[in-house]
């Protein structure tokens, strides 16, 4: 079955990297048609980085008009100061895709490592690897949050295409709350 022509963008969150990915489906066929990183690191305060990361976002979707946005969930580490860090980014980075009426998904680094490598505790290296195999991309950068974040939209391209168990979607924080009542504040 044909799959309607659209574009997904990838989020690779972080505070002092975060990548993106973007990925052209028309019938099936994937097209990578950008990917990079936006720098953080020269911003001292964490408030100016969360507003670069929702204007670098809302740059992005203007330029390339995504229909939907995959964003990798924050994993559970030791460092709660980090956990939180990397959870306000990911927030900014989906309050900017629905200020823009653009719905996410959000799925966890295994899921991601399994769906593009079959072995969810793949190395950032082999999920390159496959996806220079799958879609002929190099991670021309020296960072491999660019080749995450596309990870992120093949991943949802896989899910929602062929077969896969859904990961859930929200449209909105409303609909985010109400399948997630014990997340509110």
């Amino acid at each position: 079955m044909p799959t309607k022509d659209r574009i997904i963008l990838g989020v690779d969150p972080g505070t002092i990297l975060m990548g993106y990915g973007l990925l052209h489906i028309d019938n099936a066929i994937l097209k990578p048609i950008g990917m990079g990183v936006i720098k953080l690191d020269k911003y001292e305060d964490h408030a100016d980085r969360l507003k670069k990361i929702f204007e670098r976002i809302i740059g992005i979707i203007e330029e390339f008009k995504p229909d939907e946005l995959a964003i990798e969930a924050p994993f559970f580490g030791k460092n709660v100061q980090s956990m939180l860090k990397l959870g306000r980014a990911q927030g900014v980075a989906i309050a900017a895709a629905l200020s823009k009426n653009i719905p996410f998904t959000e799925y966890s680094p295994k899921k991601i490592k399994m769906s593009i490598t079959g072995n969810g505790n793949a190395s950032k290296e082999q999920v390159a690897a496959m996806l220079q195999h799958i879609l002929g991309i190099k991670n021309e950068h020296q960072y491999f949050d660019a080749t995450d974040a596309m990870g992120a939209a093949l991943c949802h391209f896989y899910q929602n295409n062929r077969g896969g168990v859904k990961s859930k979607s929200y449209s909105g924080w409303k609909s985010f709350l109400t399948e997630n009542p014990k997340r509110k504040v």
